[in-house]
């Protein structure tokens, strides 16, 4: 009977373990955040690649849990700001992301909105997007 428990908790334990398989490569991006507004004002991309850079994106509560402290040293992060828009529905899409020996190449797409709406007087949205690159390569963007 002791047998049977202790064979159902081994079992039990190890279907409750993680599925993550170690050794697997990490993708080459992520998009961390992608918002409709809270942005810049202008369009524009920012490559962060210093620790002190990083660190200052854990302090935005919207980022802190997807950035860890081993990122600061294996990743760089790219700030994607698409301008003051007068409505929302705008964003980037990735549409390709490759590395070769010594850069990383991001081509952009940007999305405009399937509907407009009728802009509200002196309203403006600030759509951004924030990528995580699993590389300290430099980075190109087309």
């Amino acid at each position: 009977m002791k047998t049977k428990l202790i064979y159902g908790l081994f079992f039990l334990l190890l279907a409750c373990g993680s599925n993550k398989k170690k050794g697997q490569p990490l993708p080459l991006y992520e998009v961390i955040a992608q918002e409709a507004d809270g942005g810049a004002r202008i369009l524009f991309f920012e490559f962060l690649t210093e620790a002190n850079e990083i660190k200052m994106l854990q302090n935005d509560p919207l980022l802190q849990k997807k950035i860890k402290s081993s990122n600061l040293s294996s990743c760089n992060f790219v700030l994607l700001n698409h301008g003051e828009k007068e409505t929302t529905g705008y964003r980037f899409e990735i549409d390709q992301v490759r590395e070769t020996k010594d850069s990383i190449f991001i081509q952009l797409k940007e999305i405009e909105p399937t509907s407009i709406t009728t802009p509200e007087k002196d309203i403006y949205y600030t759509p951004f997007t924030v990528l995580k690159i699993n590389s300290k390569k430099p980075i190109r963007i087309n």
